[in-house]
């Protein structure tokens, strides 16, 4: 499916620990994203971060990784990422949730985007 040039980028701030249900919270929000046919999603693991308790979550070399922090990433268009963001509003506990606008070059391998 086509994805217009001018979208949204959704981006949800949780930890690796998260949960939905029995399901870790980044898996629940990537299929839902999936089930909802939005174009893409993609979890991005970091080594280290703090969130709103500034409780540091980090990798050390002597201790295993805990609950490390995740960003999931979404492009859509502004219709779609608003409709999605209500629907997993359910799942979210402690998280943070932005948006912004931005212009897409290229998704797929068909070719440039569609012009508004």
């Amino acid at each position: 499916m086509p994805l217009s040039r001018d979208a949204v980028l959704l981006r949800i701030f949780i930890g690796e620990d998260d949960k939905a249900g029995h399901r870790p919270l980044y898996e629940a929000i990537v299929l839902k994203a999936r089930e909802m046919g939005l174009a893409g999603a993609t979890v991005l693991r970091g080594p280290m971060g703090f969130g709103h308790s500034s409780h540091l979550h980090t990798t050390k070399i002597l201790r295993l990784s805990q609950d490390l922090p995740l960003v999931i990433e979404i492009v859509d268009g502004e219709d779609k990422i608003t409709q999605f963001v209500a629907a997993i509003e359910p799942l979210m506990g402690s998280a943070l949730i932005t948006t912004e606008k931005v212009k897409v070059i290229r998704y797929g391998e068909s070719g440039p985007c569609e012009p508004d």
